[in-house]
């Protein structure tokens, strides 16, 4: 397959357009994290599998990527002001680095249920505290930003004589100066629409550092500009994030990097659209939201019982990252059921005995299916269309078993384009559909560890012996 096939719709150009990495088989994408204030809900985790799967496809096309998905901990702020952070260290009383690092855990366990893989790097804004200094005052020499009363605003009118800020999300100047909101702490910008690179801090602000302006903290949109470009240079493939983050996150970052480097930062901006629950966008803010927990325990009062991470992410899958997606019992039931209906369709042709002859009109037939999903996910990632797709492959299933033609080679091929496609690239475990199959799994690991540390070997290899047998492999040495 040709890995150049591949067509990226990019929020920058309002297009699709084919995908060449910037510096031969190296690919640098950068996706926005989540600010760890609170724990991270269904929404969030939508975005963060589909940018999975465009990582784990990249891969599968033999890319080397560096994929880099930052920690928000710092700079966040709220309408009032106040970073998110601090507002919630002093809610639960405690110092703001331990709610960081509580809601950073809390969400590196809820995505590692949902299987998806941990990125390149993992950086976090407030150890890249001096990198953000630097660029400030790179701007300031080059008259793209001013200091007043100790904090440090992006001057988006000398700004636009050297490019246009707003062409990613397509809003001109007039219209950003009509929307903007003047707030109590922003009197000392020179226009309203002005944004912050560094804040003073008032004297009972928790989250605090040293500058050459004053002691403070950096903008929230700062902290993405520094760490891509230390981590992905001045040019990189990718850049992503929600849609709610195209504006004006995405903007003020573009600005910024072009006024640091003169260079556009990204060649792709990819935006995933919301997830809404009764029809409105799912929001922490707007106390709309589903917490992954409750969904995976039925604590829940929207949903009757427990899903599993597995079944969610299917779900997820069944719509197109740019679409918008509303989340309802009836619809992961629905969702459910096709996975249960994949599963059993991959157990038919496991069960299928094969001949030692091979089978060149069926293997054909099986490439031509193969082409036609690989086509799916070079249009843009289209994973509904992909899941179709391998649902249609029930035709080649029904003839099999009519026909019973079904050698070696066509089914090791077949069986092997599943687990690609489905493990691979989807992230899919179909070879189990409930948590019940993980609390069992984890028992058994629990008991054999038990014997392990009684010295009672002949058991623990027993169990180790068993697991593999089930396909479960067990590393001692983890």
């Amino acid at each position: 397959m040709d890995p150049h096939n591949l067509y990226i719709y990019n929020s920058l150009t309002s297009s699709k357009e084919k995908f060449k990495p910037l510096r031969n088989n190296s690919v640098g994408m950068y996706v926005c994290g989540p600010t760890v204030y609170s724990n991270v809900h269904l929404g969030n985790c939508r975005t963060f599998i589909s940018f999975d799967i465009i990582f784990r496809y990249l891969r599968y096309l033999g890319y080397n990527v560096r994929y880099v998905r930052n920690i928000t901990d710092v700079g966040h702020l709220e309408d009032t002001g106040e970073d998110k952070i601090s507002k919630k260290a002093k809610i639960e009383q405690l110092e703001p680095m331990e709610i960081a690092q509580k809601y950073t855990n809390s969400f590196r366990d809820v995505i590692k249920k949902f299987n998806v893989l941990n990125p390149s790097i993992e950086p976090v804004a407030s150890g890249h505290i001096t990198e953000q200094i630097s660029i400030i005052e790179d701007l300031i020499k080059k008259d793209l930003a001013y200091i007043s009363n100790g904090s440090v605003y992006f001057d988006i009118s000398n700004y636009n004589k050297v490019d246009s800020y707003g062409k990613l999300s397509g809003r001109d100047l007039d219209k950003i100066k009509s929307n903007s909101r003047t707030l109590a702490s922003q009197d000392d910008k020179k226009n309203e629409y002005d944004f912050a690179l560094w804040k003073k801090a008032e004297k009972n602000h928790l989250m605090k550092w040293k500058s050459p302006w004053s002691e403070g903290f950096p903008g929230w949109h700062l902290e993405c500009t520094a760490m891509s470009n230390k981590y992905l240079g001045d040019e990189f493939d990718i850049h992503g994030g929600g849609i709610d983050l195209k504006f004006p996150h995405h903007e003020c970052e573009i600005a910024q990097a072009v006024g640091y480097t003169g260079k556009q930062p990204a060649k792709f901006w990819i935006h995933t659209n919301m997830l809404t629950l009764n029809n409105k966008k799912m929001s922490k803010s707007l106390d709309n939201n589903i917490l992954p927990d409750e969904l995976f325990s039925g604590k829940n009062e929207f949903f009757s019982k427990p899903f599993d991470p597995n079944i969610i992410r299917f779900f997820f899958l069944q719509a197109h990252y740019r679409n918008e997606l509303d989340i309802s019992e009836d619809a992961i039931l629905a969702s459910e059921k096709g996975f249960e209906r994949l599963v059993e369709m991959l157990d038919r042709i496991s069960n299928i005995e094969a001949s030692k002859n091979n089978n060149d009109e069926l293997f054909n037939q099986i490439k031509q299916w193969e082409k036609n999903c690989f086509d799916c996910l070079d249009d843009d990632f289209n994973t509904p269309m992909l899941i179709a797709e391998i649902f249609n492959s029930s035709k080649l299933i029904n003839q099999i078993e009519k026909n019973g033609n079904l050698g070696h080679r066509e089914k090791d091929y077949f069986l092997g384009l599943y687990d690609t496609l489905l493990s691979d690239i989807l992230g899919i475990n179909y070879n189990k559909s409930t948590s019940s199959d993980d609390s069992i799994l984890e028992i058994l690991l629990n008991i054999r560890d038990d014997a392990r540390v009684k010295k009672d070997f002949d058991l623990s290899d027993s169990i180790r012996d068993q697991l593999n047998k089930l396909g479960v492999k067990v590393n001692d040495n983890n």
